[in-house]
């Protein structure tokens, strides 16, 4: 795990290939399927180009759309092994209806379904990285299929720019700060995918509980729940807030966060804030996710858990068979 996240930028000098793009027709409009690891670079896509209007579905079979809409869309099957049953069936729903469709995948019956049909795909280079880390390769594949040249150039500059190693001693402090506590991420809407993807990293590799919300919703909410008393205050006592602070939020935002800190402290609540920091807005995400990723493998060296796999989401897959 540790050797992937310090070669994680190397990910970037990837170049997808995009086999039987000749079939892919022009469209505004993408509806990706996918689970966990498997659909975050969407929701990172969504977060940095709003204005693409990529869509994520993380269930089994295809939206409940209108036919019009589904057909004026592109489906993208996306599973990182290329064996989750989810985007399998949603793959094989999609075609079954004989909707535009891709597939993204390293292998497993996603890939041997996309060659037998004849389908676009790109195929991930057979790493041995789980999903979770092998986030620029997926960003990559979904961009190549959305034939973004630009945004294939600015992903393509993150493998010179982004320093992994030099994080670490911000995720082990932030490690060292969590011990004993569950996480509780906080975000603005706009960077929900960052609070996330930061969750599933302390869940998956940390192997501990965590949580997360955003602004401004939680101040409508959620925030009355941490308004300890005596016979409340021991059930909060165990969180530690994490706001992910962004220079570039809305102002109003980034001032209801420096409220919300004030009034959580005042009632003796742990906050920690972990700015964005980067010289870009990719950068700035990629680096946040790089400090969660050193954050949540320090964290398993605190608890003595294993960080690289996912025990338990194997167990249930056998149960569930």
């Amino acid at each position: 795990m540790e050797e992937a996240i310090k070669q994680f930028h190397t990910q970037f000098e990837w170049k997808p290939v995009v086999t039987n793009a000749e079939k892919l027709r022009p469209v505004k409009k993408y509806i990706v399927g996918g689970m966990g690891g498997s659909h975050l670079a969407a929701d990172l896509l969504r977060a940095y180009k709003p204005q693409i209007d990529v869509s994520v579905f993380s269930d089994y079979g295809i939206p409940e759309l209108s036919s019009a809409r589904l057909k004026d869309s592109l489906l993208i099957a996306s599973s990182f092994s290329g064996n989750t049953e989810e985007a399998v069936d949603f793959a094989e729903q999609a075609l079954a209806k004989g909707l535009p469709l891709a597939v993204i995948a390293k292998g497993g019956k996603l890939l041997e379904f996309a060659q037998k049909n004849m389908l676009p795909y790109v195929e991930l280079p057979p790493t041995k990285v789980q999903p979770r880390s092998g986030l620029g390769f997926q960003m990559l594949a979904l961009v190549a299929i959305l034939r973004d040249e630009t945004l294939l150039s600015e992903l393509a500059e993150l493998a010179s720019v982004l320093q992994p190693s030099e994080l670490e001693g911000r995720g082990e402090e932030l490690a060292v700060s969590l011990r004993g506590e569950i996480p509780v991420l906080y975000s603005s809407t706009r960077n929900q995918a960052i609070a996330y993807n930061w969750k599933i990293k302390f869940n998956e590799t940390g192997k501990i509980p965590a949580f997360y919300n955003v602004f401004p919703e939680l101040n409508h909410n959620e925030m009355t729940g941490f308004d300890v008393i005596e016979t409340t205050e021991g059930l909060s006592r165990k969180l530690h807030f994490i706001f992910l602070t962004d220079s570039a939020d809305h102002p109003q935002n980034q001032k209801r966060m420096q409220v919300t800190k004030k009034l959580y402290e005042a009632r003796g609540l742990s906050v920690t804030e972990v700015p964005f920091e980067g010289g870009s807005a990719l950068q700035k995400m990629f680096n946040s996710l790089l400090v969660a990723d050193w954050t949540a493998v320090h964290l398993s060296k605190i608890y003595g858990t294993e960080a690289d796999q996912v025990p338990m989401v194997e167990e249930f897959k056998k149960l569930i068979v």
